[in-house]
């Protein structure tokens, strides 16, 4: 009999990652082939005698991988995507911008999570997903390309949906980390504040302004270092040591030559014609949401006391986003609709512009120096999908892996920082 979950499952491509369901399908092989699932009657010598091999044939796996990846990379430099093998056995796989020691990585997630230990659980979407987000770290930290920029989604990412950086958040020292190591902090959200005062931005980013601002350790260069483009690509502000706060950057300086291009009159059928589809959708679908309108958004959240469900919030972005894809003013202008969990948003731009826009504002800084921190990478619907089109990516499940993440960030920079130091014999 067919389970609703497999039901589901199977409907649900634009939620899952073909790259990372790909390497689930090989490692299922030799967790089948050494499950040993009597281990745990015959003994502890069976179980460990089993989990040597399953490690052994999981890292050759990775190692095969790793190799996949620089194969691709090879062809992008020399012109010829099409013939990577990866993108063959892979057709929807993106861009990477460095190489990636999957096999190194794996046996440190390995070593926390005991992946190959298992004899009856084979390893999940979030193992894997973490063993990506090590080797990307560890590439960056290594120093081959010094890490220049690391940008973060704000709501699940640096703190609780719909919640504030608070001055208790343990996230907070780390980031004071990146900052004293000269590499900027650019917190790209969906959250659009039209107010130049940023005053909005300020009320929730309130825990990290303040500990720059006092900080003694950060040298005034350091503390400008901190920015927040809102809006996905559409207000950037930037840390002032004269105002001891976020200051407001005149657009002119920052956007890019693609946005300059868009005429306002698209902006604003674009977001009338979202407007039209979501108000369609929150009458046929009975859903307890109001519309809410802004200068570069558009989108439906729930009525005070009430929540709309994930599958209708899913129905609604990607009915708005078919629709806005067909029109004249979406081949137009760039746009993101998602899913934000519990409301739905189309914004102007996106957040690969925003991420691009931080990369030229700040001097030119390649997506091989780049690191974006985000929870929303499944497909459509995902607004920190499209920032893997500019940067190196990791990919979290709330602020507690955020921490991990950039903590784990600054002990590889550390630990490489000292054998580059170490004298050779």
């Amino acid at each position: 009999m067919t389970t609703k979950y497999r039901v589901e499952y199977a409907l649900k491509s634009h939620r899952r990652d073909g790259f990372i369901e790909w390497i689930k399908g090989l490692l299922a092989v030799p967790f089948v082939l050494h499950s040993e699932p009597a281990a745990y009657i015959q003994g502890v010598e069976s179980w460990t005698e089993a989990t040597n091999i399953t490690r052994q044939q999981y890292a050759a796996i990775m190692s095969d991988i790793e190799q996949l990846i620089e194969d691709q990379l090879d062809n992008e430099r020399k012109g010829t995507p099409h013939l990577a093998k990866i993108r063959h056995l892979v057709p929807s796989i993106g861009t990477f911008f460095t190489k990636l020691p999957l096999e190194q990585a794996f046996y440190a997630q390995d070593a926390k999570r005991a992946i190959s230990c298992r004899r009856l659980v084979s390893p999940s979407f979030n193992d894997i997903r973490l063993i990506l987000n090590t080797a990307q770290i560890m590439t960056l930290a290594s120093g081959q390309e010094p890490l220049k920029l690391v940008t973060l989604d704000g709501d699940v990412t640096l703190y609780e949906d719909g919640q504030s950086l608070t001055h208790d958040s343990p996230v907070i020292p780390v980031l004071l980390e990146l900052l004293k190591r000269d590499i900027a902090i650019g917190i790209v959200t969906a959250a659009g504040y039209a107010d130049t005062s940023g005053t909005r931005y300020k009320e929730r980013l309130d825990g990290i302004l303040v500990a720059v601002r006092d900080s003694t350790e950060l040298t005034p260069a350091q503390k400008r270092n901190l920015l927040v483009m809102g809006g996905e690509s559409n207000f950037l502000f930037r840390f002032s040591v004269d105002s001891k706060t976020l200051v407001y950057v005149d657009r002119e300086e920052w956007i890019l030559p693609e946005m300059t291009k868009w005429e306002e009159n698209d902006v604003q059928s674009l977001l009338d014609l979202a407007e039209e589809v979501i108000t369609s959708c929150k009458h046929v679908m009975n859903l307890n949401g109001e519309i809410i309108r802004k200068d570069r958004a558009v989108g439906i959240i729930p009525v005070l006391g009430k929540k709309m469900i994930r599958e209708d919030l899913e129905e609604v972005v990607l009915g708005t986003q078919r629709r806005l894809e067909f029109s004249e003013c979406g081949r137009k202008i760039n746009f993101c609709a998602f899913n934000g969990g519990s409301d739905v948003w189309v914004d102007i731009g996106d957040k690969r512009l925003g991420v691009k826009a931080l990369q030229r504002y700040l001097g030119q800084i390649s997506g091989r120096q780049t690191l974006h921190v985000g929870d929303q990478f499944a497909s459509i619907g995902a607004n920190d999908f499209k920032a893997r089109l500019a940067a190196c990516t990791v990919w979290v499940a709330d602020p507690s892996e955020t921490e991990d993440a950039l903590q784990e960030l600054c002990g590889y920079i550390d630990k490489y920082a000292t054998k580059r130091l170490k004298p050779q014999a």
